[in-house]
């Protein structure tokens, strides 16, 4: 994933609190005379951006960026944390002198004030609320048809919903039902939905308990973290409980009634870390049993990230895995010789998935950034750079938190192209017979299956929108490298995709009855090589990155892909070439119909049989949460969230844009205030 260090570590997001909602920003106020544009970037924005570090963009970048992107940036988005406690005539004083345009158009703050009070529930809320059943663990294992209950609403991440009342032929009625603002942020939560109550993290640090069929706030309860509010994906449900992590490295469990806070947990830092901001939460927690299991990432920091198991009861710390190995233990010597102090990275970014019958929990693991210790063999006897356990499939009991088996999928992964995401679980039929399989589909777009059981290789599925893997080994799935792909600053090479994924955080879906897996791609790539010029520095090999487009792309004039993958014949299904790129999750429903959102921005539904485009409503701004459907009473819905800044919209973001205008396009940002949005059908639900 993208880095988290120096400067970058603290590009979490802080949620202004200047208290400037819907402030113009052709309308500065202030006392005394205008602030100093320059001075403030000066102090605040030019240790990063000139010459830029990491990958924040050069000075020069941000002068071609309108000003109601830098407004985004500076008061909802990544930027935050530089712009505590500027005032509005001090946001708009630096906007100018970025752009060097006059702000005559009128780009607005965002309302990112200070958290907004606790509510708790009154009369009628408590009566919705009294309604909710504690949540079993057979209820986790099978929910019922209209919950929403974790991240991938199921324990196996198929990320799939039962409901049929919406299908190809209703869908066309589809209408919005209710929208709540809320707070913007750099967040990309995903709404969970029990007995009709939706529960949703939101920024900066503050849980909501909605009414899923009105919107109607039935309590909300906001975290006084002591850190910057980060780009949190989503909390967890269990008994009568919501688990909730947080932006200072803390594991919070709340009443789900009342929102009352029941214990906090501190997660402490592993030797040799000592700072507590190279670390981050960004998945929620995966709740097996007794146990609440909370992966852990430290992009920069020293020994890396972790999975730890607390006590559901009390948040006790359990047991503690660390995703780096260790010197002296199984893999200790595949980092090159580095002691470590100098191994970092192995971050673990999203949430577990978990099968009871083999009792294991599945987590992917990120790449190191610090790539040139690991870029040439170091002749230490013993030693080799495959970097375990980066870009890894782990196989972990949930009980003790000893690691079962691993799968490498990328050794020495030198281009930040990681396998991280989501692991999901299915049965397929498999050389004549039904088997387990753990399946994830990493940057590059390539599909790899595993054995849920062993960890042995089975099969992959290569989309053809990357170009360093020329080859995987059908037996092992050992990867073949293009030599002309390995990053050397002084040979130029464009590579597919570029950092960024061609997919990233948002989630798959998988159609277990048709076992068609459904995958949102972008098509993008960056060229490697030399340092200096317009782009930045990503990895210490020291190759500069710079924008390219995907031949793909180019050829056609669209960014996006919605791909069908056929799991029993391992083959690529059909393909839908779309303009904009999917910014959300894919979330395929037994109706036949796929459901995802986009950078035009809208909401749009696929039939799954061969992608033709159903419905489509228009957003107000970027979509880019999980797609979720539920049902309450007789009524099936379907919710995304919108405007929420993080870095994986604002990447996607910037470079459709400029993709568009190249190509003669007319190209505006969205400017909705940040909202759950909800649609439905009314009669029956499936």
């Amino acid at each position: 994933m993208k880095l988290r260090n120096a400067a970058a570590a603290g590009v979490a997001a802080l949620v202004l609190a200047v208290g400037m909602a819907g402030v113009s920003l052709s309308q500065p106020a202030g006392d005394g005379g205008p602030p100093d544009g320059g001075a403030l970037f000066a102090a605040r924005c030019k240790g990063c951006h000139e010459p830029p570090i990491a990958r924040a963009p050069s000075r020069e970048q941000l002068h071609g960026r309108s000003n109601q992107e830098i407004v985004d940036a500076l008061t909802s988005g990544v930027m935050q944390p530089m712009a505590a406690g500027m005032t509005p005539a001090q946001i708009f004083a630096i906007t100018t002198f970025i752009t060097g345009h006059a702000a005559t158009d009128g780009p607005r703050l965002s309302t990112t004030a200070s958290p907004p009070a606790d509510v708790a529930p009154d009369a009628a809320a408590a009566a919705v609320l009294g309604k909710v059943r504690p949540i079993s663990g057979a209820m986790l294992q099978a929910p019922a048809p209209g919950d929403w209950l974790q991240w991938g609403r199921t324990y196996d991440g198929q990320n799939f919903s039962p409901l049929t009342h919406i299908d190809r032929a209703s869908v066309r009625a589809l209408a919005p039902a209710w929208r709540r603002p809320i707070q913007g942020g750099p967040s990309m939560p995903t709404p969970l939905v029990h007995d009709g109550v939706m529960f949703l993290q939101t920024s900066p640090d503050t849980v909501l308990a909605l009414d899923a069929a009105s919107g109607t706030v039935l309590w909300r309860r906001s975290y006084a973290t002591t850190s910057p509010s980060n780009q949190k994906m989503g909390l967890s449900l269990s008994g009568g409980r919501v688990y909730v992590p947080t932006s200072d490295l803390h594991v919070i469990a709340l009443d789900a009634r009342t929102g009352r806070q029941v214990w906090d947990h501190r997660i402490e830092l592993s030797p040799p870390a000592t700072d507590r901001k190279d670390f981050v939460l960004r998945s929620a927690p995966l709740i097996v049993g007794d146990k609440v299991i909370q992966g852990v990432t430290a992009s920069g920091a020293p020994g890396g990230g972790y999975i730890v198991g607390l006590d559901i009861a009390t948040g006790r710390e359990l047991w503690r895995f660390h995703t780096i190995a260790q010197p002296g233990e199984p893999g200790g010597n595949s980092w090159n010789g580095l002691p470590l102090n100098k191994r970092s990275g192995a971050s673990v970014w999203h949430q577990g998935t978990y099968d009871r019958d083999l009792n294991l929990v599945y987590y992917g693991v990120g790449q190191t950034y610090d790539t040139g210790p690991l870029l040439k063999p170091s002749g230490v006897a013993g030693t080799t750079q495959d970097a375990l356990y980066t870009d890894s499939t782990l196989a972990l009991n949930p009980d003790t938190g000893k690691l079962v088996w691993h799968f490498q999928h990328l050794p020495n992964d030198q281009w930040d192209l990681d396998w991280v995401f989501e692991r999901q679980l299915a049965t397929l039929n498999v050389d004549g017979r039904p088997r387990r399989v753990v399946m994830n589909i990493g940057k590059m777009g390539i599909l790899e299956a595993l054995d849920a059981k062993t960890g042995a290789y089975l099969f992959s599925i290569d989309p053809g929108t990357q170009n360093v893997i020329s080859a995987i080994d059908p037996k092992t799935g050992v990867k073949m490298i293009d030599p002309q792909k390995w990053p050397d600053p002084a040979r130029p090479t464009v590579i597919c995709p570029g950092p960024s994924g061609a997919r990233s955080w948002p989630p798959t879906t998988l159609n277990p009855h048709t076992d068609l897996l459904y995958v949102p791609l972008t098509q993008w790539c960056m060229q490697f090589g030399k340092p200096s010029g317009p782009g930045f520095q990503l990895l210490s090999s020291g190759v500069g990155l710079s924008n390219a487009d995907h031949p793909d792309a180019a050829a056609s004039g669209k960014m996006g892909r919605l791909q069908a993958m056929d799991l029993k014949g391992r083959k690529l299904g059909w393909r839908q070439d779309l303009v904009a790129p999917i910014s959300t999750s894919v979330l395929a429903t037994a109706g036949g119909v796929l459901f995802a959102g986009d950078l035009d921005p809208a909401l749009s539904a696929f039939d799954d049989r061969d992608g033709k485009v159903l419905w489509r409503a228009p957003l107000d701004n970027y979509p880019s949460s999980s797609v979720i459907t539920y049902s309450v009473g007789q009524t099936q819905y379907v919710a995304v969230v919108v405007g929420m800044r993080n870095n994986h919209i604002n990447d996607l973001s910037r470079r459709y844009q400029a993709f568009r205008r190249a190509r003669g396009a007319a190209v505006a940002a969205p400017k909705g205030e940040p909202a759950v949005v909800v649609f439905s059908l009314g009669n029956r639900a499936g």
